[in-house]
């Protein structure tokens, strides 16, 4: 007994340290995605004058993707009031399902950049495995802490982290 909770603690401590992490020096991947209305826009131009910005990959059919966005909508406005953040949510439906996500955003009342990864090239240029999986961005455009998965009180600490990025702070985890 003893072995096995040992082992689900070392288990547990590489998953966090996989689902949560600082970065330094990686840049936004560049590829096309498309707005909701159909506009192609390469994603090295996402900036926010100077300001940090949040990149979340997600998807219509993924259900932990929608409690995340969802719960960063209740808190967005204040978000943005302390740090100017700016979230780009980046679905990475297909063409099949892709018309379904302007109406999914709408529905869920999101004040997002919404863009449509149809292609999944984004995805690739960032190293996205699965989603939901969360990127801020310092004002330079460096890519400085990403997160994979989500669990409730997620946005909690990505506040934390967000506001130690819009001060120029060194990410302490």
């Amino acid at each position: 007994m003893k072995k096995l909770v040992v082992g689900v603690i070392v288990v547990l401590a590489v998953f966090n340290s996989v689902v949560a992490q600082t970065i330094e020096g990686q840049k936004i991947g560049a590829a096309d995605v498309k707005t909701v209305d159909g506009r192609t826009v390469n994603s090295s131009k996402f900036s926010n004058d100077g300001k940090p910005m949040i990149i979340s990959f997600w998807a219509t059919w993924c259900k932990p993707c929608k409690k995340e966005l969802d719960a960063i909508a209740e808190n967005y406005a204040e978000w943005q009031k302390e740090t100017g953040v700016k979230l780009i949510a980046v679905s990475i439906d297909d063409s099949r399902s892709a018309t379904k996500v302007g109406t999914d955003a709408k529905s869920h009342n999101w004040d997002y950049e919404i863009y449509i990864d149809e292609n999944q090239d984004f995805k690739r240029a960032m190293n996205v495995n699965n989603v939901p999986h969360t990127f801020i961005i310092d004002g330079k455009g460096n890519v400085v802490w990403q997160h994979n998965s989500y669990l409730d009180g997620d946005e909690n600490h990505l506040f934390e982290v967000l506001k130690q990025v819009a001060k120029g702070e060194k990410i302490k985890e």
